[in-house]
């Protein structure tokens, strides 16, 4: 049971690993795109591509889907990155267990974005937890946790890559676990170290130029490429509104920025420092702080190097980003 691109390389593994996979439960086709395209989900793409049966119920609570599941006569349920929660009558559908594969080292970060929070937080590293599903929130009993360190360089999209490789791994370790004398392990999870991330969206990537320097740095890693980090830009005598380029428009900031140490200058947080072919240096709410831009993307159009977009557009003295 699986939606997103994260779960794709455990779908290959399992496909390859010779167990007989009885069904495969995704999402259901969305509108995506400018054009609003009905577009499957990844795991549908590559199951139809291995001839699996696919199922795409809208809601896993009906009890006919749950009959449905039981009818499969499944002995283990394989969830990652799925999308919606499971109903306790389909949890003890499995003859054996239902498994969740969560890209973090749980009890921290159970929710929906654990890979952002870890870059957020300056986490040294990430993994995969396989852990035995319960009706709350990745809250369920440990199986096992393979790991990886983030880089200095670790984007949301570069760990997410990383860990949906880790995955099948994790998920190779369990089964072989199962199939032991004693089946597999399960350790519970200690509540007091538990942390929880809700659901990412874009207003979540406006940059709060009053946070030191290294936050936003590591939230630019972070939220690349969702949901992104964007500013607006003020210009011009009594900082007037109007974007660089156009009119009331946003500012994607894109990786990799970069942390400078500066004089103490009494300016406000946003204010834009210096602006030449090395980038924007923009002060921050750390007055020895400031965060170097190098790459950007203006609203409508493709990202490109903060010299190019500067090119033109100066900045006057009450330039500032908000």
């Amino acid at each position: 049971m699986g939606t997103g691109e994260i779960g794709v390389p455990t779908l290959r593994w399992l496909v390859r690993s010779g167990h007989d996979i009885l069904g495969v439960f995704t999402q259901p086709d969305r509108p995506a795109g400018r054009g609003s395209v009905l577009t499957p989900p990844p795991i549908k793409v590559i199951a139809e591509s291995f001839g699996l049966r696919v199922f795409q119920p809208g809601r896993l609570r009906r009890s006919a889907v749950v009959a449905e599941i039981e009818a499969l006569g499944v002995d283990l349920i394989v969830v990652i990155a799925y999308g919606q929660i499971l109903p306790k009558a389909l949890l003890e559908a499995p003859r054996v267990a239902c498994w969740n594969l969560h890209a973090s080292i749980l009890p921290k970060y159970r929710g929906a974005a654990p890979i952002q929070a870890a870059i957020l937080a300056g986490e040294r590293e990430s993994g995969v937890t396989l852990m035995y599903m319960d009706e709350g929130l990745d809250t369920g009993d440990i199986l096992l946790t393979e790991t990886l360190d983030i880089s200095e360089d670790e984007t949301g999209g570069s760990l997410h890559d990383r860990l949906a490789e880790l995955a099948p791994l994790a998920l190779a370790k369990g089964i072989a676990a199962l199939e032991q004398e004693g089946g597999a392990p399960r350790l519970p999870q200690d509540e007091r170290l538990a942390t929880h991330v809700g659901k990412l969206g874009r207003e979540d990537g406006r940059i709060d130029w009053g946070r030191p320097a290294d936050e936003i740095e590591r939230m630019v890693r972070a939220y690349h490429p969702w949901p992104g980090t964007m500013t607006g830009v003020l210009r011009g005598e009594e900082g007037r509104a109007s974007d660089i380029a156009t009119r009331s428009k946003k500012l994607k900031i894109l990786p990799p920025t970069s942390v400078e140490e500066i004089e103490p200058h009494g300016l406000s947080p946003g204010s834009v420092l210096r602006a030449d072919k090395a980038g924007l240096l923009v002060a921050t709410g750390d007055d020895r702080q400031a965060l170097l831009i190098t790459r950007v993307q203006p609203e409508s159009k493709k990202a490109m190097e903060a010299a190019a977009y500067l090119a033109g557009r100066p900045f006057g003295e009450a330039g500032r980003l908000q």
